[in-house]
């Protein structure tokens, strides 16, 4: 009981300190957020996908359409499922440059050992936002395949 007290209903309420205060300023500006999300979301698209392995490390590059989402609003992430029953394996991709005669898409890359083969690893866009508990106040995700 202990570890979810701390685990969740302590952040929790520091959540709602925080998104209350200044008259609930902080929470209109994340339902506002929230919605701009929605509203774009099904837009949201990956382009080219590419992987090299060199020297015992795979480089992947994903191009990725934002369309009307800020790119500060998502957070592009490579992920391979837990191996014999472990956590999953999520390396955060890092954002480059913009795609040529694109509006808002930009190429996203980010080196990992190659220590499993590539195609264990597919791209994702999830939503992201500092305090924000995700997938239980944004739940999209968006799967290179």
């Amino acid at each position: 009981m202990r570890e979810y007290t701390e685990r969740y209903y302590i952040p929790a309420a520091a959540a709602y300190r925080e998104r209350s205060a200044g008259k609930g300023a902080e929470g209109a500006q994340l339902v506002n957020w929230q919605r701009v999300l929605e509203q774009n979301w099904s837009s949201l698209r990956f382009g080219e996908v590419k992987v090299a392995t060199d020297g015992g490390r795979h480089v992947f590059e994903a191009q990725v359409y934002l369309n009307g989402i800020n790119p500060d609003a998502v957070r592009v992430e490579l992920y391979a499922d837990g191996e014999k029953g472990g956590d999953p394996v999520r390396y955060e991709m890092t954002r480059g440059k913009p795609v040529m005669n694109a509006e808002n898409g930009f190429v996203y890359g980010v080196q990992v050992p190659a220590i499993r083969p590539a195609r264990d690893y597919t791209a994702r866009v999830i939503p992201h936002r500092p305090g924000l508990a995700v997938p239980i106040e944004a739940a999209q995700i968006r799967w290179q395949r």
